[in-house]
């Protein structure tokens, strides 16, 4: 029964991942391809929010996979 409740966090986490990077390297590619000057600072303000957000979602997922394991079923049980 748990390992049902497992798979949406990971599905979304993992959803929200490959998102992020793709949108960056789309950026990125676009950039270099269309011969626009593009300086890696450039490229790093579109990339570090977007590992941000990635990093951020993987804690998330991480934490509401303890949750799950602990039997807490939502948040509110914390308040």
């Amino acid at each position: 029964m748990r390992a049902k409740k497992l798979v949406a966090p990971i599905l979304w986490t993992l959803i929200t991942i490959i998102l992020c990077f793709g949108w960056m390297l789309g950026v990125v590619y676009s950039a270099f391809s269309d011969g626009i000057a593009v300086s890696w600072l450039a490229v790093a303000v579109v990339g570090i929010p977007l590992l941000i957000c990635a990093g951020i979602s993987l804690y998330v997922m991480i934490e509401r996979i303890k949750e799950i394991r602990s039997g807490e079923e939502d948040d509110l049980g914390q308040y």
